[in-house]
């Protein structure tokens, strides 16, 4: 799953970054060429967040990343009651 995960990331960004370009520098495409092209650009986009942000959870299940260090439910709300605003 990481893996796949890691070439579907690759692969959405590199739509990101090449549909992007297109869409910003591309002067001799018609205005439906340049939706187009930021269509698939806000797709990879989305996509390579989406997969990064599953890398991430799977490299810390895995135990090659640190634990990310969040409060349990009761901490947070005594501390939020603590603060003056």
């Amino acid at each position: 799953m990481r893996k796949f995960l890691a070439v579907i990331n690759v692969i959405a960004w590199a739509g990101f970054w090449s549909f992007g370009y297109l869409a910003l520098a591309g002067e001799d495409f018609s205005e439906r060429q340049l939706i187009i092209a930021s269509a698939l650009a806000f797709v990879g986009f989305g996509v390579g967040i989406f997969a990064y942000l599953k890398l991430c959870c799977c490299a810390e299940d895995c135990g090659y990343a640190k634990k990310t260090k969040q409060l349990d439910a009761e901490t947070r709300n005594r501390a939020q009651s603590e603060h003056p605003l």
